[in-house]
């Protein structure tokens, strides 16, 4: 199969102005996922931007970042600040003079911090012992909930500054930030509108997720409307998909109810490494090296498992449904950046200047150094966009594409990726693709109908105009069979340039145009666009499935790269000097046939 090369416009793509919804909607871009100096951690290793700051950086405004120059090369369609929570109350009480608190001699001591070696040790001392242990607490210098609750009112004032309906939308969020014996757990909350409680919750009310959940459950009663998007599941020690209960229960149907309720979504992808697959244990992937992020297994014993990846969590989850009539993994896919710069979406590979102050901040330290507590800086990513399919720019529009996972996470570059599947689907090109898959199909993110038919999925991609080709799309599925056993397949759908697959049915390599000595690649290779149909053969209605679409681009230069050669360096052995760029699209899911 070759690709299918597409020059006219694509029906529904175009960002469009609030008087003019498309009805087969539109791809935006935007970040789910960034702190600024209301962070601790932010704080601490030099952020001073502030909520509103980022915000309008995440709309094309330029600031200065240790003395440099930075601005997005294009403005984001939306964007939420989700500094953590449980450190609010004591950063206002740090930046504000006026503050409760501000003269404690702990915060004089944190304003007055200058060595990186001074700071890591405060941030031991106060922050990972604490964060990290069972039963986390404010630290002595809190000077109690209403200087959370002004912290939290600057984060929502900020939000209502910089939100304007139809160009662009700003959200307000927190994160919750729980890592009991190390393992991540965090969850960022989103919430629809303006409509927030007065305090957020943090993990010192409790760092149990069930606890969280009755948290958003009272929030909602109360007449917010909110989601939650756990992350870095590739750091979560087992934790993120676990087979019991935080408190050790096995699994209920409640529980996986509340799960699949509260968090429609999953982050794929962050600076602090890939989350969707590791090479480790998906040998037969021969994209599963990708952003390992290896060094992360240096701190608090956070060893990588299979199940700590978001496409094995997929497969546990189907499993799960097939015991508790409930899928609790059935997230659909986002991302986010993780920045501690206050940087919204600072995700160029050739403009990284790293993500976490001066622990990352010089191309020595990157080289040499690493992110306290985390990972080496050579392993760190630029972090990933979120991708949504949205009726117009508002707050309502996409948080509700969220909220029904009609969205797809992209490694940083604006690729488009899109998928329908539905018995029949027929589409010969795609234009009518997106008509069709409304009318007679199921969007990513939704189950499709039972049925003994076998399933058709149409995909396409459009690249990044400012960015790289395409090599191909695939569809992976993953299934479970009648013993509960657990599968998966990668297929090849559509790919560019002519080529065939071998005698072992591999797809041969794109190729490779990138030159080492300049950091500089063609475009000679690849497609702009591609489109494909694909049937499952395989097809079993008695078992549970799900497929989802995975993009690649043409090989590139990795940020790495782009340092060596800005700054006559010797290229890096530790991490490969090119890498393949691409989007991932929320599944969609078949339920077993009962």
């Amino acid at each position: 199969m070759k690709s299918l090369l597409i020059a006219t416009t694509i029906l529904g793509w175009a960002t469009t102005s609030l008087a003019e919804e498309s009805v087969t909607r539109n791809a935006y871009f935007g970040e789910t996922h960034m702190h600024t100096a209301l962070s601790l951690d932010a704080f601490i290793g030099g952020a001073r931007l502030m909520p509103s700051d980022s915000l309008r950086f995440a709309k094309g405004a330029a600031v200065i970042i240790d003395g440099r120059h930075k601005q997005l090369s294009r403005p984001l369609d939306f964007a939420a600040v989700s500094d953590h929570v449980e450190y609010l109350g004591e950063m206002y009480s740090t930046i504000f003079p006026n503050a409760p608190g501000h003269m404690q001699d702990d915060l004089k001591q944190l304003r007055a911090l200058e060595t990186l070696e001074d700071k890591q040790q405060w941030f031991y001392k106060y922050v990972i012992s604490n964060n990290r242990s069972d039963n986390p607490s404010h630290p002595p210098f809190y000077m109690g909930p209403e200087t959370t609750k002004s912290g939290w009112q600057i984060i929502k004032d900020a939000a209502e500054e910089h939100n304007e309906p139809g160009k662009f939308t700003a959200f307000v969020a927190f994160e919750w930030s729980a890592a009991p014996g190390g393992g991540n757990m965090h969850r960022n909350v989103i919430f629809r509108d303006d409509v927030a409680p007065e305090l957020p919750y943090s993990s010192y009310d409790s760092n149990k997720v069930e606890d969280l959940w009755d948290w958003l459950q009272k929030t909602a009663d109360a007449g917010s409307t909110v989601l939650a998007i756990p992350h870095n599941s590739n750091a979560s020690k087992q934790l993120m998909f676990p087979d019991t209960d935080s408190f050790g229960n096995e699994l209920t149907t409640s529980w996986a109810e509340r799960r699949q309720m509260w968090e429609p979504l999953i982050e794929m992808m962050q600076i602090k490494g890939n989350s969707e697959v590791h090479e480790a244990f998906w040998q037969a992937d021969e994209f599963a090296g990708f952003e390992n992020a290896n060094s992360i297994q240096k701190n608090s014993n956070r060893y990588f498992h299979k199940r700590d990846f978001v496409r094995e969590g997929l497969k546990i989850g189907l499993a799960e449904e097939q015991k508790l009539g409930v899928n609790p993994y059935m997230y659909g896919f986002i991302g986010g950046t993780d920045n501690h710069n206050g940087l919204t979406s600072d995700v160029a590979e050739d403009d990284f200047t790293g993500g976490h102050g001066p622990e990352d901040g010089t191309a020595e330290v990157r080289r040499k150094g690493g992110v306290g507590g985390w990972i080496d800086g050579v392993d760190l990513s630029i972090g990933s966009l979120a991708g949504v399919w949205a009726e117009e720019n508002t707050r309502a529009s996409i948080w509700d594409a969220m909220k029904r996972r009609e969205t797809f996470a992209t490694s940083g570059p604006r690729i488009k990726v899109r998928m329908f599947g539905g018995v029949g689907l027929s589409a010969g090109d795609p234009g009518a693709m997106a008509e069709e898959g409304y009318v007679k199909g199921t969007p990513m993110g939704g189950v499709l109908p039972q049925s003994d038919a076998a399933p058709t999925f149409t995909v396409y991609a459009e690249k990044d105009p400012m960015g790289a080709n395409l090599d191909r799309i695939q569809i992976i599925k993953g299934w479970v069979d009648a013993n509960g056993d657990i599968h998966e397949k990668i297929i090849d759908v559509t790919w560019a340039d002519d080529r065939t697959p071998g005698e072992d049915g591999k797809l041969p390599p794109v190729g490779n145009t990138v030159d080492l000595k300049t950091a500089l690649y063609t475009n000679d290779i690849g497609a702009s666009t591609l489109y494909g149909i694909w049937s499952d053969p395989d097809y079993d209605p008695s078992n549970g499935a799900f497929y989802y679409a995975r993009a690649i681009e043409i090989p590139t230069p990795r940020w790495t790269t782009y340092d060596a050669v800005r700054n006559n360096l010797p290229l890096l052995n530790e991490v490969a000097p090119i890498i393949q760029e691409r989007a991932w699209g929320s599944p969609i899911w078949v339920s077993p046939k009962s």
